[in-house]
């Protein structure tokens, strides 16, 4: 079943977050950032995100993005910079070496799309036990539908090129194609997809 994303739901999406992606960057700054980060999601005006439930009714899956990408991270960083600063903080103690990462972050607004006829999709997570059962694929519709009632035209997203063939062509096989490929500053090369919508 999914549904829209609720402020209720955003511990066990974190914990989703952490189980679908171990060692990543957001995952690293822990459960109480990532909360905090779709609590942002589903409270803004710009926020759309929904949750995949398993059979027990608690969220196994989830997508999270916003229309207008741009101005969701303005508005977030604007409304939220002192408790995200807060949240990172243990990481950033664990780990001095995200101190850049986190400025980066801070500098999202201005490399995001501007208008409302974009939107990003930008965290897909299903929990590992609940992968291969299709809810990713029904979230992608959820969003993209969601996106479309939003009035955007244009949908995009990011994610690892290397060593990541099957994140890569579930994209692909969702309609999404590769518009732009590039490298962060740590070395990981990343593609950028692009959906037209109807």
């Amino acid at each position: 079943m999914i549904r829209p994303m609720r402020a209720v739901d955003c511990r066990d999406i974190a914990a989703v977050h952490e189980a679908s992606f171990p060692g990543f960057f957001l995952s690293t700054l822990g459960t109480r950032f990532l909360a905090l980060f779709y609590r942002g999601v589903c409270r803004s005006p710009q926020g759309i995100a929904f949750v995949h439930l398993d059979g027990g009714g608690r969220p196994s899956g989830f997508v999270a993005g916003a229309a207008d990408p741009r101005g969701f991270y303005a508005g977030l960083l604007r409304r939220d910079w002192l408790r995200f600063g807060l949240a990172a903080l243990a990481a950033v103690v664990r780990r001095p070496a995200v101190v850049p990462r986190l400025l980066r972050a801070l500098r999202q607004p201005s490399v995001n799309p501007p208008g409302g006829e974009v939107a990003g999709l930008f965290s897909l997570g299903v929990h590992p036990r609940e992968q291969g059962r299709g809810a990713g694929r029904e979230l992608v519709r959820a969003f993209l539908d969601e996106a479309v009632r939003r009035g955007a035209r244009r949908v995009f997203l990011t994610t690892d090129r290397d060593g990541n063939d099957a994140v890569n062509g579930f994209y692909r096989r969702c309609g999404f194609a590769v518009g732009r490929e590039y490298a962060t500053p740590e070395g990981r090369r990343m593609n950028e997809y692009w959906i037209e919508l109807p």
